[in-house]
């Protein structure tokens, strides 16, 4: 049929490394351990291609194809991006690694590091495959929001304020990590005049907020199953709401990834325009999602 393009060939090989992956997770086979503990890597450098090649498929366009550079920049800027919510979780202690194996500081900095880099892209990537469904070209006419200087510097101390309740009262204002950060950056971001969700609102364009939240969703549930049998793998210890699990993750805690895809975006955004690298060569040009 005219027009119909071909699934391209990454994406086959990235079903292949998902395959290769989850059974290295599950199974952990005896001989190769210094496979099956690097399975997380294998699972998801497949998702991201088999996402990619799905947007390209669809639409014509994905992130890999417009930038290969902004491609790849996606995964090193995932390191800092999550090592902050790393951070954070120092205060809140609501995940914990078990691991196969003693390691040393080093090593285990190393192989977090090279594990994070794999957020970022898998979240934009879906968010911009959830955003080629008709379905959510309907939330394109909002009403616009009035976005003033004034209401921008209430949304910036208010994600502040959410921040220092975080680091202060731990227990109580954990749920504020997914929502204060996006307050924060995506505030920055508008004063700027760079790609903001408080910009597409005030557009009227509720699809990005919507794809991104989905986004995060899903690639949410496939992290939590793909981990529940796996080793190196985490548990969760949240108060309140550690109950009905799906997974490891208590039922209530997938709310709390409607909001990280809102902070993904504008974390990203952020890093790209203070750190300025749009405007290099070596990142290519184009590395927003088309949302």
């Amino acid at each position: 049929m005219k027009g119909v393009r071909r699934f391209p060939k990454r994406g086959y090989g990235g079903f292949g490394l998902i395959a290769v992956g989850w059974y290295l997770a599950w199974m952990r086979p005896e001989g190769i351990q210094c496979l099956w503990e690097h399975s997380f890597l294998f699972l998801w450098v497949g998702y991201n291609l088999v996402v990619d090649a799905f947007n390209w498929t669809r639409t014509g366009t994905s992130l890999l194809t417009r930038s290969r550079p902004a491609y790849l920049g996606l995964f090193l800027l995932s390191i800092p991006g999550w090592w902050l919510f790393e951070f954070l979780n120092l205060y809140v202690q609501n995940w914990h690694y078990i691991l196969n194996r003693p390691v040393g500081d080093f090593e285990y900095a190393v192989r977090s590091s090279i594990d994070f880099s794999v957020v970022i892209p898998a979240v934009l990537s879906t968010a911009e495959a959830w955003s080629s469904f008709p379905f959510l070209a309907g939330l394109s006419p909002w009403t616009g929001v009035t976005v003033t200087p004034k209401r921008l510097a209430v949304c910036l101390l208010l994600g502040i304020g959410m921040l220092v309740a975080v680091i202060t009262l731990p227990r109580y204002c954990f749920p504020l990590v997914w929502v204060s950060l996006y307050f924060i950056f995506d505030s920055l971001n508008r004063m700027m005049g760079v790609p903001s969700l408080l910009g597409f609102m005030e557009q009227g364009n509720g699809r990005p907020v919507v794809a991104l939240a989905l986004g995060a969703l899903t690639c949410g549930f496939f992290w939590e199953m793909w981990n529940f049998y796996s080793l190196p793998k985490w548990v969760y210890t949240i108060p309140f709401v550690d109950f009905f699990h799906v997974f490891e993750m208590p039922l209530a805690g997938y709310l709390g990834y409607l909001p990280f895809g809102l902070e993904v975006f504008a974390l990203y955004v952020l890093m790209i325009e203070v750190l300025g690298l749009k405007r290099t060569r070596l990142y290519g040009g184009d590395g927003y999602v088309r949302l």
